[in-house]
């Protein structure tokens, strides 16, 4: 300070509201044929993509920029088709019964924002997320008459990790409980389906929907693939290893309040009959889908179920023993 000058008087500090404001960590865009999508961006440059419609993330990007998660080149982002691959969220049922739509309808239904949610536990170094919420319309409740409120997170951990929270509360007020059956039905990105084998499902109990949902003990040391494939393993383990041979990487899949596990890849004669589906492209992808479907969920009035799905993707080389899959499980 000059000799002389008048001392300064300190600055005010800043309003409240600008105090609290943090850089957004999401931006909310247009996407493929004028539907708005969410983008998150984590730490060293991980991405992922939601779209308001259907709820659903549709791309999951590692710090090289990669895609870590499959999208038909066919999808049809129209409604009222459901977007054929990322993480469609298959809600209130999983499969075709009675007259809701294949796989319910919160996967072709507009979600919002939600501005307000209730408290989540959250690992503070998480600063990618956006909450998303869905009601039922009134044409919902004409086909499914019952009161929910549909809660989802989507967030982008610190390492590039992907992790889905949804919490589903029965509203009703009549005093009605109501059952749903769920899945995440994830789509991974692989490089060929044949040089793929997943591990964690070993000695498990699955319905094959390929055979009338008969009861089976898998027998394998490994899951490996090398035709059509549609099986709920039941009662499986929290951690489920994916490891793709060629790209060298494996998924890691950890699911919570989900018992149970899809594994689901068309092949070639369903994928050359399905309109949103490239003849090809199921040799490069592959469906784990955590999912609570042989047990229905129940909820009373005011009672809220938590079911969660984490991913992460690590590098690895099963063959040369770089990665031990049980310790991924065990880990």
């Amino acid at each position: 300070m000059a000799a002389g000058a008048p001392p300064s008087s300190p600055s005010p500090p800043p309003p409240a509201s600008q105090q609290q404001q943090q850089p957004p960590f999401y931006e909310l865009v247009k996407g493929s044929s004028g539907l708005e999508k969410v983008q998150l961006r984590g730490a060293r440059g991980c991405f992922a993509e939601i779209y308001l419609y259907g709820g659903q993330v549709t791309s999951w990007k590692n710090d090289h920029g990669e895609e870590l998660l499959f999208i038909s080149s066919k999808a049809i982002f129209k409604p009222p088709k459901a977007i054929r691959g990322g993480i469609p969220i298959c809600f209130p049922q999983f499969g075709a019964h009675g007259n809701l739509e294949q796989h319910g309808f919160a996967r072709n239904r507009l979600w919002t924002i939600d501005d307000n949610p209730p408290p989540l536990p959250v690992n503070p170094a998480i600063k990618a997320f956006v909450d998303l919420i869905l009601k039922p319309s009134e044409e919902d409740l004409k086909i499914w008459p019952h009161s929910f409120e549909f809660r989802l997170r989507v967030a982008l951990g610190p390492t590039g990790d992907l992790s889905l929270t949804s919490r589903i509360r029965n509203t009703n007020t009549d005093g009605r409980s109501f059952s749903y059956t769920f899945a995440y039905h994830t789509y991974f990105s692989v490089s060929d389906i044949s040089e793929v084998r997943v591990e964690g499902l070993e000695t498990m109990d699955y319905l094959d929907n390929l055979k009338g949902k008969e009861r089976f003990t898998e027998q394998g040391d490994a899951i490996v693939f090398e035709s059509e494939i549609d099986k709920v393993y039941l009662a499986a383990p929290s951690k489920i290893a994916i490891i793709d041979h060629e790209k060298k990487r494996t998924f890691v899949v950890t699911k919570e309040g989900l018992p149970d596990a899809v594994v689901w890849n068309p092949w070639d004669k369903k994928a050359k009959a399905m309109q949103d589906f490239g003849d090809g492209e199921y040799k490069h992808m592959l469906c784990v889908e955590p999912a609570a479907i042989e047990k229905s969920i129940t909820l009373k009035p005011g009672e809220e179920w938590k079911g969660r799905l984490a991913l992460s993707a690590v590098p690895s080389s099963y063959c040369s023993g770089q990665l031990d899959p049980l310790k991924v499980l065990q880990g």
